[in-house]
């Protein structure tokens, strides 16, 4: 049977299922479920004895108020989706239940804060490592699921697992797609059916920048090419394209097939921010 918790209840009532030393999978989200997130719920329901979701919206992560106030609520249709999975437990606590005071506390995630989402989201992390934490300590999970899609954020929760002695394993799901390639997101709610189309050139550039940089052609000429074809589209605004080693995500200038790589981007179309990658080499 579900069961659906808010945290002034959550510590009390489960505590006695962490006593029952089964195996407890953990999947946090901020709501507006989609076939992404039900896919990290299958992976956790599949390697787990009990499936925690949390919908938390959580707004020390966001630079943007308005995008945060503007977050989709569809929490009757999350938790329909939810019981349909067959999770065992949700917890949807309040922001003043998370955070009866400001936090005082910041963590830092060295370089990665000056790279990519780092750059152009400054603090970002920082809220994220908090907010999941938070999550951790509450839920004690002994796996811990994020989607391939936010590829940094998962070289964070790995830091941050690690540096805090977590006993926990992350496990990465891959991106979960459209029919076009576009990659499952919340934030695609808020697309007009224009600015929707228009958001296909992510995937695009992605995947042939791929096949070209397998086919032998440089970087510098994807890239270049790339960025042209961002600007012959009025509706989208290039943040960046990079090609990156995926755990350290230190920025290759050229393809060598000897390491690890990703391709990294992120726009705005029309006035929604959409992120993607696409591994050449894991």
């Amino acid at each position: 049977m579900i069961q659906l918790f808010q945290q002034s209840d959550w510590q009390k009532n489960w505590l006695e299922a962490v006593k029952s030393e089964k195996i407890i999978g953990f999947v946090p989200t901020m709501g507006a479920l989609h076939e992404g997130h039900l896919d990290l719920i299958r992976a956790s329901n599949k390697q787990s004895d009990i499936t925690v979701v949390s919908i938390f919206v959580n707004p020390t992560q966001f630079n943007n108020s308005e995008d945060y106030l503007n977050y989709p609520d569809t929490l009757n249709e999350d938790l329909e989706r939810l019981r349909q999975e067959k999770v065992n437990f949700i917890y949807i606590p309040s922001a003043k239940e998370i955070y009866k005071e400001s936090p005082l506390l910041s963590i830092s995630f060295g370089h990665l804060e000056s790279i990519l989402e780092g750059a152009f989201r400054p603090g970002h992390f920082n809220g994220v490592g908090i907010v999941v934490s938070k999550l951790f300590n509450l839920i004690r999970p002994h796996y811990a699921f994020f989607g391939q899609k936010d590829l940094q954020q998962v070289g964070i929760i790995k830091k941050l697992i690690t540096d805090l002695s977590f006993n926990i394993k992350l496990v990465v799901v891959p991106t979960r797609r459209e029919s076009d390639g576009l990659a499952m997101s919340s934030r695609n709610l808020r697309l007009s059916p224009q600015e929707r189309e228009s958001a296909a050139l992510l995937f695009h550039c992605l995947s042939n920048a791929k096949k070209e940089l397998i086919a032998g052609k440089s970087w510098f000429e994807i890239h270049n090419k790339t960025l042209d074809d961002f600007k012959k589209n009025p509706l989208a605004r290039l943040e960046y394209f990079n090609l990156v080693h995926p755990e350290s995500f230190e920025c290759y200038q050229e393809f060598d097939a000897s390491q690890k790589s990703s391709i990294c981007v992120a726009c705005y179309i029309g006035n929604i921010r959409l992120i993607d990658n696409l591994p050449i080499i894991s």
